[in-house]
């Protein structure tokens, strides 16, 4: 549905706001560039992750020089690179000597920065095509990140009001991966019926491979930039702006360097919000999208959309009768965000000579209960953040710990430089389920402040010297409610035998079996067992205990009954749990 058939676009914001902004924008640029010119471009040092060390231009060389320095392929998917620990542009100038990274779509940097340079494409199309006033676009990756642009909370101030903004660039599981764009629209309310024509502009302005460009502005500047639009913010020092094509906006980026590499897009959904969350705003469309840099993943994506729903927790837990979201509990978004929550915390008071040995039987128990769950996991050290509590040594001989844990524990796991808590360093455990999704419900944290705060103490071996214990906080489960959730869709509501909430049912063919059905052996053996004791036609009964998903149908007639054959022995059905026997019903059922 084309806007123009549905609701009038704002023709004078369009045709004065934007040409006048796209003036500025060249005007500043075009200084800024003269200055890099004029400075000196001396020789400088760039050291690759692997040691090698590339020659360089002062002010002149950019990543993507490098990028192709080394491969055609690399150049080809470079989506973002890391200066000196920095997220930089692929095509932002060097600066000094540095440590170079580069990033493509399979790294968490990399899917950051590119569903945030989506957000901009998406909101180049909604700016166009309804005159609509952009307030903010980030992606809304949350969970598995890593670098500066994971977890960085970054902070608005606005132009006209001074109140403080604050916004997280995140947002666990595939469900939530991708971006949004909250816009001010008037008394339009967008659904699902505009996004053919939003898709069609936006995929307009891939195929146009508009550079991602950027200029650092002043707050007067920006004000002229953006004083039409009082939903713009700007950051409270250097302030930053970005174009592609006609969209120009206030953004910290990094961004990808250019709108090809975005190969599939699509928007998902629209939603209404509040401006700053507050109902006594202005009311602001949220748009949510989802992009990658090939179809195939985008056709991927939308049949895991399809997956998902089937075994959402919330539906199968009602169908099963697992729970019910009573007011007590107060669920938001079923049992993976309640307002109260149970968790298996356990704190760790030892030495710090015992540092290794208690995280490796940590690490263990989770390979352990994992393991029995099914899941397949990662593990990331997150070392000491910039702002930080204690004393460097002592925070160099955790991270000394810890690393050795993880050694000799002996699994892959990845560091996370400068993303542990301000109290010490931490490992942070994600699983990923069936539908390959991944979440973090495990958690191993080291804590020197706590001990100390408390004045803990301990005799040491010397009994005349006390110390003070470090402490270590473990979560194997989390939140026992979201670990539920969790593990519901994990096994698309056909719980293992073990865990199962219904074993066994046994069903009698009529009322002449239905004594013998009663007998309690199966239930005296350990095991849950139902029986089915209503007037229903026994392919009837069977149909409800497979919807049910019983892990055992046990089918009694008549015959049995007579003969007072024993229905099945707790080791028998043991022994089946154990063998993995594929038997759906077991017994005699009359032909």
């Amino acid at each position: 549905m084309a806007a123009s058939n549905s609701h009038p676009r704002d023709e004078d914001y369009l045709n004065t706001v934007i040409p006048k902004r796209i003036q500025l924008f060249q005007s500043i640029q075009s200084e800024q560039l003269s200055r890099l010119q004029s400075l000196p471009h001396d020789s400088i040092k760039i050291t690759l992750p692997d040691g090698t060390v590339k020659e360089g231009k002062r002010w002149q060389s950019s990543p993507m020089d490098i990028a192709k320095e080394i491969a055609k392929s690399v150049a080809a998917n470079a989506l973002i690179s890391q200066v000196n620990g920095v997220l930089w542009d692929m095509n932002r100038p060097l600066e000094d000597d540095c440590e170079l990274k580069i990033f493509n779509f399979e790294s968490d940097e990399g899917r950051d920065t590119f569903w945030h340079s989506s957000a901009h494409i998406l909101g180049q199309a909604l700016e166009t095509e309804y005159g609509c006033k952009l307030c903010i676009g980030p992606c809304t990756t949350r969970g598995e990140r890593a670098g500066n642009l994971s977890r960085k909370k970054c902070g608005f101030k606005s132009m006209l009001s001074g109140m403080r903004y604050e916004m997280w660039f995140a947002a666990p599981s595939p469900q939530n991966v991708g971006f949004y764009y909250d816009a001010y629209y008037g008394e339009l309310g967008l659904n699902d019926s505009h996004f053919k024509q939003i898709d069609a502009v936006a995929l307009k302005a891939v195929a146009e491979k508009q550079p991602f460009e950027r200029i650092e502005v002043s707050r007067e500047q920006a004000l002229e930039m953006f004083g039409d639009n009082n939903f713009k913010a700007i950051l409270n020092k250097t302030i930053t702006v970005y174009r592609c094509g006609p969209l120009i906006d206030l953004c910290r980026g990094p961004h990808i360097p250019n709108t090809s590499f975005v190969k599939a897009l699509a928007c998902l959904k629209a939603s209404s919000a509040y401006w700053r969350g507050n109902r006594d705003r202005e009311s602001l469309q949220r748009v949510y999208g989802i992009s990658f840099p090939d179809k195939k993943r985008l056709q991927e994506y939308k049949h895991f959309l399809e997956e998902a729903k089937k075994y959402d927790h919330r539906l199968l837990g009602i169908k099963q009768e697992l729970f019910f979201c009573h007011p007590l509990s107060g669920a938001l978004t079923g049992l993976t965000r309640v307002r109260r929550f149970q968790q298996d915390d356990a704190h760790i008071f030892c030495r710090k000579s015992q540092i290794k040995d208690e995280v490796r039987g940590v690490l263990e128990f989770i390979d352990y209960a994992y393991g029995k769950f099914g899941f397949t996991y990662e593990l990331k050290l997150s070392t000491r953040p910039e702002k930080y509590l204690g004393v460097l040594e002592t925070w160099e001989e955790a991270e000394k710990a810890l690393t050795e844990a993880l050694d000799e524990f002996g699994k892959l796991w990845k560091i996370d430089e400068g993303d542990g808590a301000f109290y010490g360093p931490k490992i942070d455990i994600s699983v990923s389920d069936a539908l390959k999704r991944k979440f973090q419900c495990a958690t191993l944290q080291l804590d020197f402040q706590l001990p100390d705060r408390f004045k803990l103490e301990y005799s040491a071996e010397d009994e005349a010297k006390s110390e003070t214990p470090v402490m270590i906080h473990r979560a194997i489960l989390g939140s026992v409610e979201r670990m539920f959730a969790i593990l519901l869709e994990h096994y698309k509501g056909k719980w293992p035998f073990w865990l199962s909430p219904r074993q066994a049912i046994v069903c009698p063919v009529s009322e002449k079996s239905q004594s013998y059905a009663l007998q309690d052996q199966i239930h005296e053996a350990g095991y849950f067992v139902d029986a089915d004791t209503t007037d229903r036609k026994i392919q009837k009964k069977i149909r409800e205990a497979q919807l049910a998903q019983y892990n055992y149908i046990l089918v009694v007639g008549e015959e049995e009954a007579k003969t007072g054959q024993q229905i099945l022995r707790g080791d028998v059905l043991k022994k089946a749990f154990l063998t993995k026997m594929p038997v759906s019903i077991v017994g005699v059922m009359p032909s």
